[in-house]
């Protein structure tokens, strides 16, 4: 495989979604449902988030919207991206759930129903938002996740830990993409709006591996017990220590300064 492919393995395997678009009908053919309690946006993700948001609500594919965040590692970039792509949107000192709610109201005319502006990694992004959904009486037997696909399999399990089996979780990653090999570039065949650039999307791929893995090294139950168990298949972990080889250089390490205190 060339790096291209094993990349894409890893793309798969972290963006999951569950239903193949953001319509009742899906809903209703994969679960049987119209609607589900609660739709929930991750402020970890890139702007395409906000347009996944809107067209959630659109859709009325939830009772309740939702958009958690605080100011973490992926904050500023954030910021950088809407000042670079909207210059009318201000966004200094704003949080992650504030930035996205300000993005759909320029842009769809829409808000969310709650914010939640404290957390800043993704176990108090769960914990605080069970918090928020407790507080305000909001019923969450069936809940749709949408973070950045680099993360959104270690934010299922994350929740996953904090809730009862009888809990439906659907995983709706922000963005798919595919990456190609163009003469000795990778490039994006095509890119969501506001997308990290290739060696950023790798770097945050490669660290999702070792922090997805149940073992003493990793955030499942053998190891730091922030997640629930996570299997990886034998192709991803292939994937994984190929590009470990190629590129030696690109496992991100949690940053100390937005750990849960």
């Amino acid at each position: 495989m060339n790096k291209a492919e094993l990349i894409n393995v890893l793309g798969k395997f972290c963006g999951r979604r569950d239903i193949p678009n953001l319509t009742q009908k899906s809903l209703q053919d994969v679960y049987g449902m119209k609607k589900a309690d609660a739709f929930v946006l991750f402020g970890g993700s890139i702007l395409e988030g906000g347009n996944v948001l809107a067209e959630a609500i659109k859709a009325q594919i939830a009772e309740t919207y939702i958009i958690v965040g605080g100011a973490g590692h992926t904050t500023e970039t954030l910021r950088e991206m809407v000042g670079k792509i909207y210059d009318g949107i201000e966004t200094k000192d704003l949080t992650e759930a504030e930035i996205f709610n300000r993005y759909i109201k320029e842009m769809y005319g829409l808000q969310a129903d709650y914010l939640e502006c404290n957390s800043t990694n993704c176990g108090n992004n769960i914990t605080f938002l069970l918090e928020l959904m407790k507080m305000n009486h909001i019923k969450c037997d069936s809940i749709i996740l949408a973070q950045d696909a680099s993360m959104q399999c270690r934010m299922a399990a994350t929740l996953k830990k904090y809730v009862s089996d009888e809990v439906l979780i659907i995983n709706y990653a922000t963005y798919q993409v595919t990456v190609i090999q163009k003469d000795d570039d990778l490039i994006y065949q095509e890119q969501p709006l506001g997308m990290w650039d290739i060696d950023r999307y790798i770097t945050l791929l490669m660290g999702e591996i070792p922090r997805l893995n149940d073992d003493e090294n990793g955030y499942g139950p053998r190891g730091k017990n922030f997640i629930s168990h996570v299997d990886i298949p034998q192709d991803v972990k292939y994937a994984f220590e190929e590009l470990k080889r190629r590129f030696p250089e690109s496992i991100r390490e949690a940053n100390p300064r937005f750990a849960s205190k």
